[in-house]
């Protein structure tokens, strides 16, 4: 590169610009590990305070693709569509809406995460199915889409290795909460899929890691700029993450309600989301004339059983035991204790923290608290009242789920759970409104 890395850390952090073959030979470099920690460190620290111009956004997130394998889909006939969450509690919408869309014609190719802090990860929940794998080869994976039209892997050292790295670096040096960083992060891992479009659900609120909806709506305005300069469509629907998704949070617990979804029941805004998203990727695919029609048919495929087949033939391809299709509570592993917690007070739930709760189901062993931690299955937390809803003294407003007999981590989670509702005598009983915020499509504005 014609400048050496301190001068375009300088560059960046004066607020100048770099050219699109510096910031190639820097991710080479970032790759190759040929620059070290400490001017990675400065430049990411550089980009958190004077940001990304549009075009060096669109040249990092493709830097970043290019720094792996990209996976050659094409052969697949069907259009590719997949859906990303930013993290939520709860939220265990991927396993019912991956086995929908691919009922209704449009192929899932899902790379997923694991769980880390206080949101879940699609791979735990996977994992606690008996048996089901996620470390399949790429080669594995690519046929598996080909067949069922769906397979959920976890991330290889082949995809966007740059990501790896960077992040790591991101997560010690206070540069996490960047809005370029992160969306370049995302959209690095989701372009080397080979998809051919992208739905986003960018969760806003208490439980999200994106608090407020401006800055939600800047993360997705930064992540359809990187999919426009790839050629690749990108909706983002914002969705309200105040509180819980559905009943059930912790990994065997959320395959459970996952599979009521699947066989058309489920909590009510469980299913919204999964049809919603679902009509959303399959606008995508072209395979029909808008978002409300492919809702219908998300629907349509919840109740009929085709979904469930689609997750049935999913669970078997990669390990599982697909009696959890029909019985899941007498596959899913249990926690050895189960602990009810009643309201002290009467009145109405104006709130039920998210991020309260999804704390509490990592000291309860649903989460890890480092990288290294593993969780415990059957653990987590399940919700018996929702906002909105009038309680009495004495009735049930959740059940903890945990193998210890005591200590103090459920002596945390206790605490956590029962301070996450929010009771007021005054307040008037309503009924549970929509999730969805905002669905941003199209173009991105200028």
């Amino acid at each position: 590169m014609a400048r050496l890395p301190a001068q375009l850390i300088r560059a960046k952090r004066d607020g100048g610009e770099l050219t699109d073959d510096e910031i190639r030979e820097l991710m080479v470099a970032i790759t190759d590990g040929s620059i070290p920690d400490y001017q990675v460190s400065a430049l990411l620290m550089a980009i958190f305070f004077r940001g990304l111009s549009d075009r060096e956004l669109a040249t990092w997130a493709d830097a970043m693709v290019r720094s792996g394998d990209v996976l050659d889909l094409s052969a697949i006939a069907r259009a590719k569509v997949d859906k990303h969450s930013t993290g939520g509690v709860g939220d265990k919408i991927s396993l019912p809406l991956a086995p929908a869309v691919a009922a209704c014609g449009v192929a899932v190719p899902m790379v997923s995460g694991r769980g880390l802090g206080h949101t879940g990860g699609t791979l735990d929940k996977l994992e606690a199915i008996p048996g089901f794998r996620v470390d399949l080869s790429v080669e594995r994976f690519a046929a598996l889409v080909d067949e069922l039209g769906v397979c959920l892997i976890g991330q290889t050292a082949r995809i966007a290795p740059a990501d790896k790295r960077l992040y790591a670096l991101r997560d010690v040096t206070g540069t996490v909460e960047s809005i370029p960083l992160i969306a370049s992060s995302i959209m690095s891992k989701k372009l080397a899929e080979g998809i051919d479009g992208l739905v986003l659900d960018c969760k806003v609120g208490r439980g999200a890691f994106m608090k407020r909806l401006d800055d939600a709506r800047a993360l997705c305005k930064a992540i359809r700029t990187i999919g426009e300069a790839a050629g690749k469509q990108v909706t983002c629907v914002l969705t309200a993450m105040d509180a819980p998704i559905g009943t059930h949070v912790g990994n065997a617990l959320e395959v459970l309600e996952s599979v009521r979804v699947l066989q058309g029941g489920g909590p009510a805004d469980t299913r919204e989301l999964t049809v919603v998203l679902g009509g959303e990727m399959l606008a995508l695919g072209g395979v029909v004339a808008d978002a409300a029609a492919g809702a219908a048919r998300i629907a349509a495929a919840l109740d009929d059983g085709s979904a469930l087949a689609v997750f049935r033939r999913l669970v078997e391809a990669q390990g599982g035991d697909p009696r959890v299709c029909d019985d899941p509570e007498a596959v899913l592993p249990r926690a050895r204790v189960t602990e009810p917690l009643v309201a002290t007070t009467a009145g109405v739930i104006t709130a039920v923290d998210a991020e309260d709760v999804g704390v509490a189901g990592v000291w309860l062993g649903a989460g890890r608290r480092t990288k290294e931690d593993a969780v415990v299955p059957g653990a987590g937390v399940v919700l018996a009242a929702q906002v909105g809803e009038r309680v009495e003294v004495g009735q049930l407003l959740a059940t903890l789920h945990h193998d210890a007999p005591g200590g103090d981590r459920v002596d945390q989670a206790r605490r956590l759970v029962t301070d996450a509702f929010r009771i007021d005598p005054a307040a008037t009983a309503t009924a549970p409104g929509t999730r969805v915020l905002e669905v941003l499509r199209g173009t991105v504005p200028a």
